[in-house]
């Protein structure tokens, strides 16, 4: 069975940076599994599965603009210790939700702690980033009713409810 929308694909990857660095990777862990043409992988890696089958294995090198976007600057803000009213301690690296400009619920990560003065970065991590995947194919099936009217695979390896 070919990988298509709407089809459960399992996958085992190594994902490195231009550096050649591992930034992930289910090596030593069960495949990752995700429903076919539902957003829930990167979109240059989709493409690149697109057509494959099981036991077929792809290495694709994704620009950022398929990944997770160009890096933006405007997504990182200097903010007032008051804003994070309630949390004792911050910290580096600490992460919130935080509304964007468009009023959808983001992550925001602390960059910066200087005196009262909070930087955080809306961008994902990996924005900018230019990403190889090194995949294998493992399994690839219908997905259920469910799983498809969810967006997501159920059970083994997908999100349990």
């Amino acid at each position: 069975m070919q990988i298509a929308a709407n089809k459960a694909v399992s996958i085992d990857y190594t994902l490195t940076n231009a550096e050649g660095e591992v930034l992930d990777s289910s090596n030593g862990g069960a495949p990752l599994v995700y429903l076919h043409g539902a957003g829930n992988i990167i979109p240059g890696l989709e493409k690149a599965l697109e057509g494959k089958q099981a036991g077929d294995a792809v290495n694709v090198t994704v620009e950022p603009a398929e990944a997770y976007g160009e890096f933006n600057a405007e997504l990182i803000a200097v903010l007032g210790r008051n804003m994070f009213e309630g949390v004792d301690e911050l910290e580096v690296g600490m992460q919130f939700h935080a509304s964007g400009p468009d009023g959808s619920m983001q992550i925001v990560t602390i960059k910066a702690l200087e005196g009262d003065e909070v930087t955080v970065d809306g961008n994902h991590p990996l924005a900018g980033e230019q990403l190889t995947f090194d995949v294998k194919v493992v399994d690839v099936r219908e997905a259920t009713e469910d799983e498809m009217a969810h967006g997501h695979i159920h059970g083994e390896g997908g999100v349990e409810h």
